[in-house]
């Protein structure tokens, strides 16, 4: 384990019930997801840099966990600014691509808010143990523990599909089958890889049923998951977060409900 990553995962934020994460993201999310306006992001995104800080990564792990967003947000920006609705003065037009003002200011909007939605996401979840996200949603939000076990040892086996696909591609390599034609070998190995899924996912359901795993009744739980002032002094910022940018919207007249009439 390298030092950026033990020091994510001691950092303020690390030892937040992920549970608290969840509704701090979510409170975040859904006021950004009502309106399509460059204030209300780029408010939201001021503050969000503000305590990206607390999160305990260092810049070369951000960077490092949150490029995927920073590669998205300006494509998703460039095809509606290409392809979107047009208004205002034209500027540029070329067969089915027609930019204008108006497209360019809804791109620009687009790009802020898909930060500001994205990245807060990314950075609180870098933290999140997945055993702990179970106990969490077991034993505070009281989801049945048949699902959330379940779900848990779904998302153990992810990290297995990598060295999985490693194994057939030696493997397939080893027998000289497949050894031209990249779409076909991808083909193969993606149908090979399915079929091992499903054999493994059988064998673990088994696997778990034999130890109780959905047995009836109320289970007990080897962690305690707590939810305390910490917790909901991260669903507060977040909630604060949200409101303040709708907040700057409104009094800068740009606030734009997406479910309200044009």
């Amino acid at each position: 384990m390298t030092l950026e990553r033990t020091r994510a995962r001691t950092g303020p934020v690390a030892a937040i019930n992920p549970v608290a994460k969840l509704g701090a993201a979510a409170l975040l999310t859904v006021p950004l997801v009502l309106t399509l306006d460059p204030v209300s992001a780029g408010v939201a995104l001021l503050l969000e840099f503000a305590l990206f800080p607390f999160a305990g990564l260092g810049w070369r792990e951000f960077w490092r966990r949150t490029w995927p967003v920073w590669l998205a947000a300006p494509l998703t920006a460039l095809t509606i600014a290409l392809y979107g609705e047009t208004s205002g003065r034209v500027l540029l037009e070329l067969f089915v691509v027609r930019v204008s003002e108006g497209s360019l200011e809804l791109a620009f909007a687009t790009m802020l808010r898909v930060l500001a939605i994205a990245l807060p996401s990314v950075v609180l979840f870098v933290t999140v143990d997945p055993t702990d996200l179970a106990d969490g949603l077991g034993q505070v939000l009281r989801l049945p523990s048949r699902f959330v076990l379940g779900a848990l040892a779904g998302l153990r086996m992810v990290g297995l599909f990598l060295d999985d696909w490693r194994e057939l591609e030696l493997a397939r390599r080893a027998r000289g089958v497949a050894d031209r034609g990249r779409v076909r070998r991808f083909l193969g190995m993606a149908f090979a890889l399915l079929v091992l899924s499903l054999r493994r996912g059988a064998t673990l359901a088994t696997a778990m049923e034999a130890r109780g795993f959905g047995a009836p009744g109320r289970r007990t739980w080897a962690r305690e998951s707590t939810f305390g002032r910490r917790e909901w002094a991260l669903l507060a910022v977040g909630a604060a977060i949200g409101a303040i940018a709708v907040g700057a919207a409104v009094v800068a007249g740009t606030w734009n409900l997406i479910l309200g009439p044009g």
